[in-house]
């Protein structure tokens, strides 16, 4: 764990704040498609991520998800942070995109390390500016740009995040993703292809010049 967590976060903390991670953080692997954190559920933990990329939803009231933003290498969740601090119920779905790597850290060390640590209160400060800033990009995704667009920078994000053209999600998924109806993704997708930007193959999506 200490290795992992070094490379992840070495230059962002100081050795004595690595150490008490070490002693008391919770080291977990997890697939592709785990189920890290449900809407409801009470939040003990805050995760650090030392590799793979997380993927935090919003549920409104018809139980349709909406993807906020992603989480990689060196992030935490904000959201979670949040929860944290009241000990209430968590109000987001975290779901790993990647098989992936993190260290869970008692919600206890939360408050302590903001005083002992300027490390960790400014690494806190940070994520909560990070996420926020991404949270308004999708809300101003959804307000002003049209749903090509959206399918466009999603697809793009997709590739970015997993290094690999080749886009693993249903037509369902990526419309869950974006609080839209798979008859909708599927014309959109379509006319991309015929585009010659993609490729549509059976549960896959090959992006050529998005």
């Amino acid at each position: 764990m200490i290795q992992d967590l070094k490379t992840s976060y070495g230059k962002i903390f100081e050795e004595a704040l690595i150490q008490d991670i070490v002693q008391v953080g919770t080291y977990k692997e997890v697939k592709a498609g785990d189920l890290l954190m449900e809407i409801g559920s009470y939040v003990k933990g805050m995760p650090l991520l030392v590799s793979g990329v997380v993927k935090i939803l919003r549920e409104d009231k018809d139980g349709n998800e909406l993807l906020l933003y992603y989480l990689e290498k060196g992030d935490t969740c904000s959201m979670t942070m949040a929860c944290c601090m009241g000990q209430p119920q968590s109000e987001i779905r975290a779901i790993a995109e990647t098989d992936a790597k993190l260290i869970m850290i008692p919600i206890q060390k939360m408050e302590e390390w903001t005083r002992t640590y300027r490390t960790w209160r400014n690494f806190v400060f940070e994520s909560y500016h990070n996420r926020l800033n991404e949270m308004l990009n999708t809300i101003d995704s959804i307000a002003f740009d049209n749903l090509d667009d959206r399918l466009i920078n999603y697809l793009n994000e997709k590739a970015r995040i997993n290094n690999n053209p080749l886009v693993n999600n249903t037509h369902q998924e990526i419309a869950d993703d974006l609080h839209s109806s798979r008859v909708v993704i599927s014309r959109l997708l379509k006319k991309l292809e015929n585009l010659g930007k993609l490729k549509l193959n059976r549960n896959s999506i090959e992006i050529i010049n998005l």
